[in-house]
């Protein structure tokens, strides 16, 4: 089991950064894959980015390729997804992830563990 608490989000000017963290409880946190989701009003969940238990590979949707990076830090259990150069389609609520095995799928049904999720507000 592990419970995760995302943190970080709120209002910003496109073309901004932002940084999103999630922090994991538990002490097998180097065991499991972790990744995002956002969800748009009105729209389906989809995939963000995702890193795998040691942080030796990530995956990233097209729309936030060289935009957004995904990492971790084992020693403080938390994942993180820099943003930059944000767009207003960008705004949505986003979810931290988590699942056991090593890789990487892009489907919510493929993770186990959810977080409450956080808002991210893109103003044009």
């Amino acid at each position: 089991q592990v419970q995760l608490v995302e943190s970080g989000g709120g209002l910003v000017q496109t073309g901004g950064s932002r940084r999103l963290s999630c922090a994991a409880s538990g002490r097998t946190f180097n065991t499991y894959t972790m990744g995002w989701f956002r969800q748009a009003p009105g729209k389906e969940r989809e995939f963000v980015a995702a890193i795998t238990s040691r942080g030796g590979r990530t995956d990233y949707a097209d729309p936030v390729k060289g935009r957004f990076t995904i990492s971790r830090d084992s020693a403080k259990n938390t994942v993180y997804l820099q943003m930059n150069s944000l767009k207003p389609e960008d705004t949505a609520i986003y979810y931290c992830v988590a699942r056991l095995f090593d890789y990487l799928p892009t489907r919510p049904s493929e993770y186990a563990y959810w977080g409450q999720g956080t808002q991210v507000t893109v103003s044009s």
